[in-house]
C-alpha cells in the first residue's frame, strides 16, 4: 500500500504506484480539472508523474505561485510550437520564466516584426483551442540527440552538450512539436488561455555579445483574465513612469554613445543627486559612521588576494602603467580593509564604521544596460562595519532601524525582508555560521518584521539580509543588503588586538541602503512618476509674473525664497500666464507662485500646488512656512 499525506494531514491509501493526477481525481473531479502539477515531499513534479512510495503531496493549481510559474513556462513552449509551424526554419534556443512572464530566444534568418508577433499569438490561440494534452517522455540521452539532430535544432544539441552527466532528459511534446525541459509543465493547453505576447527584442547566445545574435519574444501568462488585465494596466503605468522618458522630459540626465553605460547629469538631475547624497551623508553622521574616500584604481595583486581577479575579471576595467597592471574598482570593500589595517586597532575601537560614496565601474554587457538603472559607472552609499562576532546582532538591529527610516523618508514604506543562509560551498565553521545566521534573523525579529528564509542563498563568506522595496505600482526592487563576511578582512591582513592581547581578524559587515545612487534615483523617478516631493524636487518653486509691471516684484520674491535655501526658478518671459503655468506644471514642480498687480500691491503671491490645485493668495512668509513644513516632514 502507498499512503499519500495531504497538506491538511489527511491521508489516502492506494494499492500501488499512483500518479499525481490520479490522487487529484480520487479527491474530486473539480480538483482533478484544476491540477497543474504536484509537489511530492517538497519536489515539484508533473501531474503525470508516478508516486511509488508513501509521501506527502500538495496538489498544485493555477492559484498557487508554483502553478502560475508552470503555466508561464508551458506558454513559452507554446510559443515554440506556433513559431515552428509558421516559420519552419526557425531554430529554438531557450524559453525560461521571468518575473511575471517568460521569453523565448529564437534563431531566424530575418528579424521578426510586430506583424509576425501578431501571427504567432493568433496561432497560439488556435493551438490552445484544440485542447490537446502536453505529453512528457523521459528519454535516454542518445535518443534526445537523435530527436534534435533530425529536426536541425543545433542550439538544443549545444544545451545537451552542456549536461554531460545527464543520461536521460525530459522531452515535452506539443503534438508534433518537441522541447526539452526539466519541467514540470501543464498537462493540457486549457491552462494556457490567459496570455499575451508583449514585445520583441534582441539577445545574444549565452548572453555574450561576442556570440551570435538571437531574437527574443517576450510574453506574460496568468491564471485568469482579471490578473492579465491588472498586469497590462501596471505595464501601461510603468511605461508612463519610465525614468528614461521622464529623464528626457524633465531634463534630468542623458546617456550618450560617447560614453555608453555612463550618465551625463543635467543641472536638475544633479540637484536630485545632491539631495540624496547629502541626506545619506547626514545619516552617516547621525549613526556613527566615519566617511572615507578610497582611490579609483588599485593594483591587480589586491584583486587577486580578494579573488575578484580570478572570478570577476571579465567585468572589470583594467589599465597599465610602468609595467604594473591595475583595475578600476568594481566595489569599495577592499579599499576599506586597507584603511582599517593602516593603523593598529584594538577591540576597544570596535565596532568601527566606515561609509563612502564610492565610484565604481563594472564592464556590464551592452545588452544589459538600462537607462540609469543598470550602468557601467555608478556611485554606492557603501558602508562597512568592522566588529567582533558578539557585536553582529546589535549592528544588524541598528542597521535595520536606520534603513527603515531612510526608505520611509524617500516614500517607500512597504519593505520585504529575506535572510539568505549558508550555501553548500562556504568558508568558516558551522559554529560561526550558526552565530551569524542567528544574529541576522534575531535582528529582524527584534525589529518586529516578518521575513522569509532563502536556504543556501548566502554568499560563500557569510549570510545576508536582503531588503526589497515595493513601489507605488506594486513592483519589487531589491535594494539594501547587510552581508556578514568572515573572509575578506582576513584575506587582506586586517586584524585587531583582542582583550587577551592576541590578534584576530574582525568580522566585516557590508551594508548599503540606497546602493547605486544612479539606480536609486531611477527608482525614485519611477516611484514618484517624476513628481518629486518638495525636499527632493530639483526646482521647488517657480515664480511667474503676469506682465512686465510685476517683473521687479517677482524677482524680489524669488530672491527672498532663494535666500531661505529654496531651489527657485524665476520666469519673466513675455508669454501668456496660462502658457507659463502649463509649462511649469508639466515639469511637475511642487509649487508655482503667480504675481500680478493685486499680489504686488498686497505683498503676496497666488499659490498653485502640484496637480493644478489653487491654494489662493498668501503672504510670502506664510508660503515660506508652508513649504518649510513640507520639506521638514519629507512631503
Amino acid at each position: 500500500m502507498i499512503q499519500i499525506t495531504l497538506p491538511d494531514n489527511s491521508q489516502r491509501e492506494f494499492p500501488g504506484p499512483v500518479s499525481v493526477a490520479d490522487v487529484a481525481r480520487s479527491i474530486g473531479p473539480g480538483l482533478a480539472k484544476m491540477t497543474v502539477a504536484g509537489k511530492v515531499d517538497g519536489r515539484l513534479v508533473d501531474a503525470s508523474d508516478i508516486i511509488d512510495h508513501s509521501a506527502r503531496l500538495q496538489i498544485i493549481t493555477p492559484k498557487d505561485e508554483e502553478g502560475l510559474e508552470i503555466i508561464r513556462h508551458s506558454t513559452a513552449h507554446l510559443v515554440g510550437h506556433a513559431v515552428k509551424q509558421l516559420y519552419p526554419t526557425a531554430r529554438m534556443v531557450i524559453g525560461p520564466v521571468i518575473d511575471e512572464g517568460f521569453y523565448y530566444d529564437i534563431a531566424y534568418e530575418r528579424p521578426f516584426t510586430p506583424e509576425d508577433m501578431e501571427a504567432i499569438e493568433k496561432r497560439m490561440r488556435e493551438l490552445i483551442a484544440q485542447d490537446y494534452d502536453v505529453v512528457k517522455k523521459v528519454t535516454p540521452r542518445a535518443e534526445v540527440i537523435d530527436v534534435f539532430s533530425s529536426r536541425g535544432e543545433d542550439y538544443k544539441l549545444r544545451l545537451v552538450e552542456d549536461m554531460p552527466d545527464e543520461q536521460a532528459m525530459g522531452l515535452y511534446y506539443h503534438q508534433e512539436y518537441v522541447d526539452m525541459c526539466r519541467g514540470p509543465h501543464v498537462p493540457n493547453t486549457r491552462f494556457l488561455k490567459v496570455f499575451k505576447l508583449t514585445k520583441l527584442a534582441g539577445a545574444y547566445w549565452r548572453g555574450d555579445a561576442k556570440n551570435e545574435q538571437l531574437q527574443r519574444i517576450y510574453g506574460t501568462a496568468w491564471a485568469d483574465k482579471k490578473q492579465l488585465d491588472d498586469y497590462i494596466r501596471r505595464i501601461e503605468e510603468a511605461e508612463k513612469r519610465d525614468h528614461r522618458r521622464l529623464g528626457k522630459e524633465l531634463d534630468l540626465f542623458h546617456i550618450d554613445e560617447a560614453a555608453p553605460g555612463l550618465v551625463f547629469w543635467h543641472p536638475k538631475g544633479w540637484a536630485i543627486w545632491q539631495q540624496v547624497e547629502q541626506y545619506m551623508r547626514q545619516v552617516y553622521r547621525d549613526t556613527g559612521y566615519q566617511e572615507v574616500k578610497g582611490p579609483q584604481i588599485l593594483d591587480k595583486s589586491l584583486w587577486e588576494k580578494t579573488g575578484h581577479w580570478q572570478n570577476y575579471r571579465d567585468a572589470m576595467f583594467t589599465t597599465e602603467s610602468e609595467k604594473r597592471e591595475y583595475a578600476l574598482k568594481p566595489m569599495n570593500c577592499p579599499g576599506h580593509v586597507l584603511i582599517f589595517k593602516s593603523d593598529l586597532r584594538s577591540y576597544r575601537d570596535l565596532p568601527l564604521r566606515y561609509g563612502e560614496f564610492g565610484n565604481c565601474h563594472r564592464n556590464e554587457p551592452s545588452g544589459a544596460l538600462h537607462g540609469i538603472m543598470r550602468v557601467r559607472g555608478f556611485t554606492q552609499d557603501d558602508g562597512h562595519i568592522f566588529c567582533t562576532e558578539d557585536q553582529i546582532l546589535d549592528e544588524c538591529v541598528a542597521y535595520t532601524t536606520q534603513l527603515q527610516k531612510v526608505y520611509a523618508d524617500f516614500g517607500f514604506t512597504d519593505i520585504l525582508y529575506k535572510v539568505a543562509t549558508r550555501p553548500a560551498s562556504r568558508i568558516g565553521s558551522d559554529a560561526l555560521w550558526d552565530k551569524a545566521e542567528h544574529a541576522v534573523m534575531e535582528a529582524l525579529r527584534r525589529s518586529g518584521v516578518e521575513f522569509v528564509i532563502a536556504d543556501g542563498d548566502g554568499a560563500f563568506y557569510g549570510p545576508k539580509i536582503e531588503y526589497t522595496l515595493r513601489d507605488a505600482i506594486g513592483r519589487q526592487w531589491q535594494c539594501g543588503t547587510m552581508q556578514v563576511d568572515f573572509n575578506m578582512a582576513e584575506r587582506l591582513g586586517g586584524e585587531y588586538v583582542t582583550e587577551t592581547s592576541g590578534r584576530a581578524p574582525p568580522v566585516m559587515l557590508h551594508r548599503a541602503i540606497v546602493g547605486s545612487l544612479e539606480r536609486f534615483i531611477g527608482m525614485l523617478i519611477e516611484h514618484h512618476s517624476g513628481a518629486m516631493p518638495a525636499w527632493l524636487a530639483p526646482i521647488q518653486v517657480a515664480v511667474l509674473n503676469i506682465s512686465e509691471g510685476q517683473a521687479d516684484y517677482a524677482a524680489e520674491v524669488a530672491n527672498t525664497l532663494r535666500n531661505q535655501g529654496l531651489r527657485v526658478q524665476l520666469d519673466l518671459h513675455n508669454e501668456k500666464i496660462t502658457y507659463k503655468i502649463r509649462k511649469h506644471s508639466l515639469q511637475k514642480l511642487p509649487y508655482i507662485l503667480v504675481v500680478g498687480d493685486k499680489e504686488k500691491e498686497a505683498g503676496a503671491v497666488a499659490v498653485r500646488a502640484r496637480g493644478n490645485l489653487d491654494l489662493g493668495a498668501m503672504s510670502v512668509e506664510a508660503f515660506s512656512q508652508k513649504i518649510a513644513h513640507d520639506i521638514q516632514h519629507k512631503l
